[in-house]
Formats: C-alpha cells, structure tokens, sequence
C-alpha cells in the first residue's frame, strides 16, 4: 500500500521531536508496490532531480528546517525465520520493523548475537544503513545480507555483507549507494552456539549482578538496564540517543593523549592495531557539559554524548549547542568530533 501526505509535519516522526514540514510524505508497506509506484508518475520527483531522502523511525535524524522536498517512510513490518539448523538461524525482517523487536524475537528464542544491541532506538534499514553498534558488537556481526531497491533500475536486489562496506557507523549505503538504494529488508544470521560478549563497559558486571544462567535474554536485561540509567526516553526528552561519535585515532596520537589524561577511556579496533577508539562522552564530560543548557537544548545530566531537546527546541538550537561542544573538544584535546545524527 502507498500512501501520500502533502506538507507533512516532522516533529512525530523523530525521536527528537523538533518542528519542521515536508513538502511530501510516501508511506510504503510493499516493496514490490513502492516499485510500482515509483514506475509510474509516483516517481517523477527521482526522475526530475527533486530533493528527496529516507527516514526510518526518525531515531538518528535531526531536522534543522523545512524539508522543500520528498521524504520515503517504510511502514513494512514483521519478520520470519527462513532457515534454521543446529548451528545457526536466520530471520529476515522488514525495513520498517522496529530492531527491538528483532532483538527481543532473539533472545527470546535463546539464539546468540544480538544481544548486546537491546534496546537501540532504530528500524531495521537503519540498523544496516548505519551499521548501529554498543557494548562491543555491531549489526554488522550479525547481517548476513541487505535486501533493497535499486532507485535507478526499480529493480529488487539483495547484497550480501561482504560487500556492504561495514565501518564504524558507516556502511555502502552512506556512500557508493547512496541515493541509489532503498532498504526493504535485512536477512540476519544468528548462532545456537553459545557465544556471550561482556568485556565493554559495565556489561559483564551488571550481568553477574543479575545471576542465574548466563543466557541471551540474561545479557538483553543487562543493556537494557545499563541503557535505562543512562540514556533518557524520547517520549519524555526528545533525543536521538548518541549525538556524536566515537573518534577512531591513530595509536600514536592516542597515546600522547593518554599520557595528558591518563583516565581517558580508549577501546580496541576491530582489525586495526594501528588505530584506537576514544570516547567522546568522556571529553565532552571532562569539559564540564553534562547536564548544561543552552537555551532550550542541553547536555544530558547522565550521559554525556546525548544532546537533549527540553521542550520547544529548533533544530538549529540542536546544532548549535553541538557546534560548541565540537570547538571546545577540539581546542582541548586536538581532536575533531562529528555527529552521528544525520542533520538535514
């Protein structure tokens, strides 16, 4: 089913809740209809160069200013399990599935591997498109291939993880195909085989805390209460969960940062000796910027990396409260931070 929406209001469609129009809502619940559609004259905005972009659950998305263009919303949901052996699952769900709800179907079935990702506010196409990650594991880990539309050829096509260009919040999907492919499902593989990561933080912690056997569910209740005290509901503060990212640095330059702050937190990067990870929240934290307000945008008081909207924040408040956090970081420690939210 297609549904479409002319001069759309925004603000229920993120996570953040800031004010803001579209010129054109397209609200799509079949692949196969939204290629239809967009064969015909539905899709003339692609064909005549009109400004358009995909939203999944507005979890990561900031708008900044009316949107004098077109916005694609994936209302396809639900999931499968397709194959299925003593070793491994997978389960192919919808673009437009709420990934919590992915998780909880793991965990429930005592299958491994995506656990450690409970609780993240995303839809399924943007766990792929954003290659969405915490405590140590990523959707990469778990992806097995991406299925979407080619917007040149409105042709079904499926790739698979190897080719997916996987990064630290980055994925093809942000680059070489961007603009050129729209996510209508991911296809993702879990194992039967017992395989627990709970060396990130306070994770393992928490889990021991918990007691009993060490199960998939087990670790799901550990994030979700590590997550719970930490980072607030955007049904109460609008939000987008982590604002910026972690910088990925050159050893060297980490371990001159080190040797000044010697508390500093840095992390492993996955196949890379010569590169290490360093947390934003904490510079940002050592600056003093947890729980500060500028305006009516602020610093969260129990995580740091969040930026939060108190009530009636622009996106430019948003972005601007950012912009400063940036600078300061930059002119304290020498390193530039970028958001994570993607800023339209």
């Amino acid at each position: 089913m297609i549904r479409i929406t002319e001069n759309k209001e925004l603000s229920s469609l993120t996570s953040f809740g800031t004010s803001a129009t579209a010129n054109r809502l397209i609200e799509w619940s079949s692949a196969e209809a939204l290629a239809d559609f967009l064969r015909g004259e539905g899709g003339n905005f692609l064909r005549n160069g009109e400004k358009w972009t995909i939203l999944g659950h507005g979890c990561n998305t900031l708008f900044t200013e009316d949107y004098k263009g077109t916005i694609l919303l994936s209302t396809a949901t639900g999931m499968e399990t397709i194959f299925r052996n003593d070793h491994y699952t997978l389960i192919r769900a919808n673009a437009g599935e709420v990934w919590d709800n992915v998780v909880a179907r793991c965990t429930a079935e005592g299958l491994w591997g995506a656990e450690n990702l409970s609780a993240i506010p995303s839809s399924v196409g943007a766990s792929a498109v954003q290659n969405i990650g915490a405590y140590g594991v990523e959707a990469k880990d778990i992806i097995e291939r991406v299925e979407y539309l080619d917007l040149e050829t409105l042709e079904l096509k499926s790739i698979p993880q190897v080719e997916c260009e996987f990064g630290y919040r980055e994925s093809i999907f942000k680059h070489a195909l961007s603009g050129k492919a729209l996510i209508t499902a991911v296809v993702y593989r879990l194992s039967s085989i017992p395989a627990p990561r709970l060396d990130y933080g306070t994770l393992r912690p928490e889990v021991e805390s918990i007691g009993g056997e060490l199960t998939p569910a087990k670790i799901r209740e550990a994030v979700i209460r590590i997550r719970a005290s930490k980072l607030p509901d955007p049904k109460v503060l609008g939000n987008a969960g982590s604002f910026f990212k972690n910088p990925i640095l050159p050893r060297p330059q980490v371990e001159r940062l080190k040797e000044l702050y010697p508390e500093m937190p840095i992390y492993p990067v996955a196949g890379s000796g010569e590169h290490l990870k360093i947390a934003t929240g904490w510079m940002i934290d050592h600056l003093g910027w947890k729980g500060r307000r500028v305006g009516r945008a602020a610093v969260h008081a129990h995580q740091a990396l969040v930026l939060v909207n108190l009530g009636g924040a622009t996106g430019k408040e948003v972005t601007a409260l950012a912009e400063q956090i940036c600078r300061e970081v930059n002119e304290k420690f020498g390193v530039e931070i970028s958001p994570e939210v993607n800023i339209l």
